[in-house]
């Protein structure tokens, strides 16, 4: 239905309502984002040849939310987003103020979605939050590589 009503609001162009529907469930994660997230689980990943590994703990409000397959494979795209870019912090907020690098080199909420650089990681987050209707949060991540 509300697939239906984005379209109508957008005079049948898909594009357009595809945004009008992401930028909805955006709104709907930050109207979600005081919630508490107790339950969740810990992501794994571990490049090809086994030289750089992450690990990712993902939190949700409910333990149905985190079996499900969207939490499941958002956890997973994270610990890849970990391993390939090398964040240091989860948030800008976390960022000293002498640490004068770029927040999207170092923020892993505000870097560029490895699988499609159009998007960041936080619109992804919210995206995801938005399906499953509860707040999700990166508590927090370790990337592991051999020599460094």
């Amino acid at each position: 239905m509300e697939c239906k009503r984005a379209l109508e609001e957008a005079k049948g162009d898909m594009a357009k309502a595809v945004e009008l529907l992401r930028a909805r469930g955006i709104a709907q994660a930050v109207i979600q984002s005081h919630r508490d997230t107790r339950e969740g689980l810990v992501e794994a990943y571990v490049h090809n040849g086994s030289r750089i590994g992450a690990l990712v703990e993902l939190n949700c409000e409910t333990d149905f939310v985190a079996r499900t397959a969207e939490f499941r494979e958002l956890a997973h795209a994270l610990a890849m987003q970990v391993a390939a870019m090398a964040p240091v912090y989860t948030d800008r907020s976390q960022v000293p103020t002498e640490d004068s690098r770029n927040p999207e080199e170092v923020c892993l909420l505000q870097q560029p979605w490895i699988k499609d650089p159009g998007r960041v990681v936080r619109d992804l987050i919210a995206e995801v939050s938005a399906k499953v209707g509860e707040n999700i949060r990166v508590r927090r991540f370790a990337r592991f590589a051999l020599g460094e």
